[in-house]
């Protein structure tokens, strides 16, 4: 196999869609005043500007180089964080500059927009910024997998440019090894310009090294994959002991191993990753790859659960306990060097973080993590293991039954919209495909046009909306009512249920952020969408909600990948005995609510 969420208070969530005509919600903000916000600006859209970045993040400070498509007569630029703007500018040509502001770690949304004669705003394109200089605390995940003759400078500069219009800022490479135990493609002094991988595919030394080079003019990170204990049928020839494999039984006469197809190299035969020696001979290896190839890190894998396993002294092992002792001997050879390990089904999840050492946490999910509420346990386990600094990155592989044609966008973006309201990322996005299986050069299932332009809106709203999103906050107790009878709209708080619009709340840095999720329409409550058949959301518009507040509010606000391409949109509400009412604009498959 190739294989947070924050501090929990009571959640309380009362919901409703009756007519509503009380006006005495409790609350301690507000009194019997009435207040609120009428005048706001309209926004409408029309989406009709390309806008691409020379980068996938930026340091504090740096210089952000920005293309367009086209830019009509009397446009103008506007850079928001969250709702505030921070500085506009009119559009002159189709090529412009912007230097990022000093603070670092933040996100921004830049957007071109014209204004009519009546005042209302309308959105031509907007386009991410993301200000940090590092990526462990927004990891946006994605790989490659291919390395064959194929992948030409230009392919490679075509492909690695969807990916930082993504604002991928790592990438994973994938299948690109010689071997497990001996990863590079030939010897150190001497590298093969073409050799095979463990599926006897043809890997071209020289397009390994294209990614890498041309990855790191976008800013992203290039982690190479390989197990932490695999070895091929040829190991002892290349130097690796009897004495350093686990077993299946106590008598050393089993080899445990991962099986493969005959066509293959050779099956997976799986090493102590605690043994000191083994420890030595891989971090060797991998010296070889880092004097060759500039690697950022190592992606390490694991196998999960094996049962009962043992050394060849019999001892049975403790793979997440080893899992640690593999994770510093790494980090001791290359301090320098960035690492991540897969927690295949959350196994050694808690062992890998307590390391200290991973740059976040990346979990494998399969069969037994496959509702939408394990997403959720996820993302709360690995906030307390990695002492709410670890961010998590789902290796989750969508329409896993389906055999050939496209994505079934409704699934894909309903996942998506779970995960990243809930704070986490999707390993999803390669450089020629989306990913639908545990082997990542599979290219069974097509990404349709209309799901590529839907995700470059939804990491564009990931990106631009990451302090909200991933940055910090607690869940609280919200309570929030439909107005209108006629809308036939049921609400529920976390976890969802199908038919239903399924609310998740938080408090981040004094605001307050209700993350509204449609599962009207869901057929099912697993993130998987296994066969692709979760049908397309039913879209609600004009929706008059009351919500329930704790002091006076000076602004209502609403943002959605599905609309506006994730621009923000005041709104009017009126606040009265402690709570506010407001109109929300539109629900397809997420809107978030921010509450100032």
């Amino acid at each position: 196999m190739k294989y947070i969420i924050y501090a929990i208070t009571t959640l309380f969530f009362l919901a409703s869609c009756s007519k509503d005509n009380d006006e005495t919600g409790g609350g301690s903000g507000g009194g019997g005043e009435i207040g609120g916000v009428t005048d706001v600006t309209p926004v409408t859209s029309d989406l009709t500007v390309s806008l691409v970045t020379d980068k996938a993040c930026y340091k504090p400070g740096e210089t952000v180089s920005f293309t367009a498509d086209a830019l009509p007569a009397g446009a103008k630029i506007r850079y928001r964080t969250l709702n505030k703007v921070v500085s506009e500018q009119a559009a002159v040509g189709t090529s412009w500059t912007w230097t990022a502001p000093a603070t670092d770690f933040i996100g921004y949304l830049a957007d071109v927009y014209r204004t009519k004669d009546d005042g209302t705003e309308v959105i031509l394109g907007t386009i991410a910024i993301d200000v940090s200089s590092d990526w462990i605390r927004f990891p946006r995940y994605g790989f490659v997998a291919t390395f064959d003759a194929s992948k030409t400078e230009s392919k490679i500069q075509e492909e690695m440019a969807f990916l930082n219009r993504c604002h991928i800022n790592g990438v994973q490479f994938q299948d690109w090894h010689n071997k497990h135990h001996w990863p590079l493609g030939g010897m150190r002094e001497q590298l093969d310009a073409v050799y095979k991988d463990i599926a006897n595919r043809d890997i071209y030394t020289q397009s390994v090294k294209d990614y890498i080079r041309i990855q790191h003019t976008y800013g992203m990170k290039s982690m190479f994959y390989n197990l932490c204990f695999g070895a091929l049928d040829d190991a002892a020839n290349d130097g690796v002991k009897e004495e350093w494999y686990i077993f299946k039984g106590a008598g050393h006469t089993d080899k445990d191993a991962h099986t493969l197809p005959d066509s293959w190299k050779s099956n997976i035969y799986l090493l102590d990753p605690s043994n000191t020696e083994w420890q030595a001979y891989i971090a060797q290896r991998n010296d070889d790859v880092y004097a060759n190839l500039d690697f950022d890190g190592y992606q390490i894998d694991q196998l999960g659960n094996r049962g009962d396993r043992y050394d060849y002294k019999g001892n049975k092992v403790n793979l997440p306990k080893f899992y640690t002792s593999f994770i510093d001997a790494m980090k001791q050879r290359h301090p320098e060097k960035r690492l991540v390990m897969n927690a295949v089904s959350s196994y050694g999840a808690s062992q890998i973080a307590g390391t200290g050492k991973v740059d976040f946490l990346y979990n494998e999910v399969w069969g037994d993590e496959a509702d939408f509420t394990d997403l959720y346990t996820i993302l709360k386990a690995n906030h307390q293991y990695g002492n709410q600094t670890l961010k998590t990155v789902f290796a989750a592989y969508m329409n896993y039954e389906k055999n050939s044609g496209d994505f079934n966008l409704p699934g894909v973006l309903l996942t998506d919209a779970v995960m990243f309201a809930l704070g986490g990322s999707h390993l999803e996005l390669g450089g020629d495909h989306m990913l639908c299986s545990e082997y990542f050069p599979n290219t069974r299932l097509r990404m349709s046009d209309a799901l590529q332009t839907a995700i470059v809106r939804y990491y564009d709203f990931m990106t631009a909306y990451q302090n909200l999103l991933r940055d910090g906050g607690e869940e609280e107790k919200v309570t929030l009512n439909c107005t209108d009878a006629s809308k036939n709209l049921s609400l529920n708080v976390w976890p969802p249920k199908k038919s239903s619009i399924t609310a998740f709340a938080k408090r981040v840095n004094g605001r307050q952020v209700v993350h509204l999720l449609n599962f009207l329409s869901a057929n099912s409550l697993s993130w998987r969408d296994l066969d692709g058949s979760m049908p397309e959301p039913r879209l609600v518009t004009k929706v008059p909600l009351k919500l329930e507040v704790a002091g006076k509010v000076s602004k209502v606000w609403v943002a959605t990948p599905d609309a506006h391409a994730g621009a923000s949109q005041e709104l009017a509400f009126e606040q009265k005995d402690g709570a506010i009412t407001f109109t929300l604009p539109s629900l397809k498959y997420w809107t978030m609510i921010v509450i100032e």
